[in-house]
């Protein structure tokens, strides 16, 4: 989270190449931002909330701040 001028600005994560593709994350995501990609799954950044749910279950690590 970034505060500038007194505004709030969170920061939403992102999914690294370390992805095994077992959907932990978008399981535990409250706002549906993560979906499966191409290669692996995505979080949108527009509708993240930042509450870190994705990176507290995920087994490899892979959901970070961007």
């Amino acid at each position: 989270m970034i505060y500038l001028m007194g505004e709030v600005f969170l920061m939403a994560y992102q999914i690294n190449d370390t992805c095994v593709n077992c959907g932990a994350c978008a399981a535990e995501c409250p706002v549906d931002a993560i979906t499966q990609g191409d290669t692996q799954f995505v979080i949108d950044a527009d509708t993240c909330i930042d509450c870190g749910n994705c990176a507290n279950v995920c087994p490899v690590g892979a959901p970070e701040q961007a």
